[in-house]
């Protein structure tokens, strides 16, 4: 089984859970940045939470299936159409051999993401299928797709007709739209010369911002004790703070050291809503400390198993 892709969107690239242990050889994870809605479509369509998706930025691509599928659509709200049909989100959806999606814009947030039964059967490298564009490896030749590719799948079984169940799946609250909650940020190593006043402050996201990291505009911070640092770890969320005072976070394509000050590092449950936010949004941070940081961590990881029951149940699996 394959899917066709007839035209690519702006940036749809294959993602799975992300490349780990080699951070050493300066190999940054990638990795599908939204994690919440990989693993709930995943598990929608009976794949485990690791398998690869098709991760789409603002437009998504026009898909033809050669067979039969099961797939879902969770992330960003996104008009999704089977000719003049809208498909909707967060529930498995049937399709029949010889289906057309189209994926068009992004209602609300920034990404959406396609999972597939079987999984995108993009080759293994480094132990994962994830893309990474920054070193250009993974997924299809390290890019994103292109109008032609045909992404190999497994078969998930004989689909009579366009079908999909009345339940779905509520993300809220951990992911809601439009983002306007605040994201939750640890103090960094470096202290900003205003305290932690900064972080109430509004931030907007820049045009530039990307996979390797959200570029935010503000009022120009400053380090409390200025000179120069040794390059260090950084890692996805980590808060780094450039001459020019325009604080960027760090997302999974970044790099894994960095010698800019490190002013701060958004809690691990506040990712995916983080990996939501568009050029022009705007956002604040909230200050939190690590024990609870952890505590909504593990709070989130509950939350996805009580979710994954549900859904198996309904599946009858």
């Amino acid at each position: 089984m394959s899917i066709e892709v007839i035209s690519p969107g702006l940036l749809t690239t294959v993602q799975d859970a992300g490349r780990f242990g080699h951070r050493a050889l300066g190999v940054g994870p990638a990795g599908a940045l939204d994690a919440y809605s990989r693993i709930v479509a995943n598990r929608l369509v009976g794949n485990p939470d690791d398998a690869a998706i098709l991760e789409i930025t603002l437009q998504g691509p026009n898909l033809h299936f050669h067979r039969e599928a099961r797939v879902a659509i969770c992330g960003a709200p996104i008009d999704a159409r089977i000719g003049d049909r809208e498909i909707p989100g967060w529930r498995p959806i049937y399709l029949p051999a010889g289906t057309g999606l189209k994926l068009g814009g992004c209602r609300d947030g920034c990404r959406a993401t396609l999972a597939v039964a079987g999984g995108v059967g993009a080759p293994l490298v480094l132990g994962s299928r994830s893309t990474d564009l920054r070193g250009g490896f993974g997924g299809i030749e390290g890019r994103a797709v292109r109008a032609g590719d045909r992404l190999p799948l497994a078969s998930s079984g004989v689909v009579a007709s366009l079908a999909f169940p009345s339940w779905w799946i509520d993300p809220a609250p951990d992911l809601e739209f439009p983002v306007e909650s605040p994201i939750r940020l640890l103090p960094g190593r470096d202290a900003v010369a205003s305290g932690d006043a900064w972080m109430s402050g509004r931030f907007r996201v820049g045009a530039a911002s990307n996979r390797q990291g959200l570029r935010l505009q503000c009022e120009p911070l400053q380090i409390e004790v200025a000179g120069e640092r040794i390059s260090e770890p950084v890692a996805p969320g980590t808060v780094q703070l450039p001459p020019d005072g325009q604080p960027i976070v760090l997302l999974a394509d970044a790099q894994t050291i960095g010698g800019y000050p490190r002013i701060g590092h958004v809690a691990t449950a506040d990712l995916p809503r983080l990996a939501q936010l568009r050029p022009g949004d705007s956002l604040r941070f909230e200050p939190i400390g690590a024990a609870e940081a952890r505590q909504q961590a593990c709070q989130l990881r509950q939350r996805l198993a009580r979710i994954a029951l549900a859904i198996e149940q309904r599946l009858g699996h």
